[in-house]
């Protein structure tokens, strides 16, 4: 048994706890109420991060790591360069956990679980790659200046990852992204909004973009952003640092080539399917009480004929027909690239492995309570809880 801390992380457009926002409407929980709350009155101890939502996951990472050690976000030297923007970011004054990669009294190290949704699993997972691993080409730009986070020797600090509807190996809707443009467009769109919003008094209070390194946003409390239209134009010419490339099924087929599983960490994934097969016509369909807002997409997804990704050689096939309606259940449960086993409850979790939970009914947003069962959600991360605060 243990009771290390447990950190969520929010995923594409979504908030941390800190956030005004998620006193209007709670990202872990949403409709259901306050999950983070509730974790805690069952004597959990829990926190929500806060990081970019439009972000690269490199970005979040780093944003992530000067969360939780109460730091300054180093974007890295080679990184920041690359993408045109700022080496560090704002400062934090205290870490979100306290006590967090300390011994108590007893001489025990305080890790954490980290649990992650959709893109926010992506971020955990290279959180936890990098802690372990580190970044060597970083450490060598940037010599005794490296942030932590690059150099390495650090998977004492995390007991588990848990991914929660997380897109691992990208998902099918690319094509429909990229044939319609759909990719550009939203870019485009997150560019203005957040570059509007991001200097105005809401930012840090009601929302908060973590765009200051582009100069797109202000840092809360200040006001560093930069000439509206030149910040506009610097975060699009340097696409490639946002997350809705990284999900892109080429970013995504190289970032599982070069991370890799640490055999000291426990590992979890949910998935979860909002489809059910007609049994007079053999094709799926998106169940009833799957949300009509993206339902749309998950119908796209069930009907997509057969094909092969020309770049990565991904077959999607009748297996990839079932989805969240917004990610493929397949690609969710593990990365293709990594060891997997089937959960077991009856036997204790294995580290270093892939421990795939059962699938879930409900769809990307059922998963953080969005118009869904209270009982259910909460009983899913209360027996989540129970697992994890269970491991050795």
């Amino acid at each position: 048994m243990n009771n290390y801390p447990n950190v969520f992380v929010h995923g594409l457009n979504g908030w941390g706890g800190n956030e005004g926002i998620n006193g209007l409407i709670p990202y872990w929980g949403a409709t259901t109420g306050d999950l983070i709350k509730y974790l805690h009155s069952e004597g959990y101890e829990c926190y929500s991060a806060s990081v970019g939502p439009v972000s690269s996951v490199w970005d979040r990472v780093c944003e992530l790591y000067a969360q939780l050690t109460g730091t300054t976000v180093d974007y890295g030297v080679l990184h920041s360069r690359k993408f045109n923007h700022k080496r560090f970011g704002r400062e934090y004054d205290a870490p979100l956990v306290p006590g967090f990669g300390e011994k108590d009294s007893s001489g025990n190290i305080k890790k954490i679980n980290l649990i992650g949704h959709s893109f926010g699993g992506t971020t955990v997972r290279l959180f936890a790659y990098l802690l372990t691993y580190g970044w060597p080409e970083e450490v060598e730009a940037a010599g005794d200046s490296a942030s932590g986070l690059f150099t390495g020797g650090k998977e004492y600090l995390i007991n588990s990852v848990t991914t929660i509807c997380t897109p691992h190996n990208s998902s099918s809707i690319y094509k429909f992204v990229t044939k319609t443009k759909l990719f550009e467009i939203l870019l485009n769109i997150s560019a203005l909004y957040c570059g509007a919003l991001g200097r105005s008094p809401i930012n840090g209070k009601l929302v908060d973009f973590h765009l200051e390194q582009f100069g797109l946003s202000n840092t809360p409390g200040s006001k560093d952003a930069d000439k509206y239209i030149e910040a506009v134009r610097n975060f699009l010419e340097n696409s490639d640092d946002t997350c809705e490339y990284d999900m892109m099924p080429a970013v995504t087929d190289e970032f599982n080539k070069r991370l890799k599983i640490c055999p000291d960490i426990y590992y979890f994934s949910y998935s979860f399917d909002s489809t059910f097969k007609d049994k007079i016509t053999g094709k799926r369909w998106p169940i009833v009480t799957s949300n009509p807002v993206i339902a749309p997409l998950g119908i796209i997804m069930t009907q997509q004929k057969e094909f092969t990704n020309e770049i990565t050689g991904q077959v999607y096939d009748e297996e990839w027909r079932p989805n969240d309606l917004l990610c493929n259940t397949i690609s969710q449960k593990y990365p293709f690239t990594e060891p997997h086993i089937d959960y077991n409850p009856y036997k204790s979790p294995e580290k270093g492995i892939w421990n795939v939970m059962p699938v879930q009914q409900g769809d990307h947003g059922t998963a953080i309570g969005l118009l869904a069962s209270k009982s259910k959600t909460r009983a899913m991360y209360s027996n989540l809880m129970a697992i994890i605060s269970g491991l050795n």
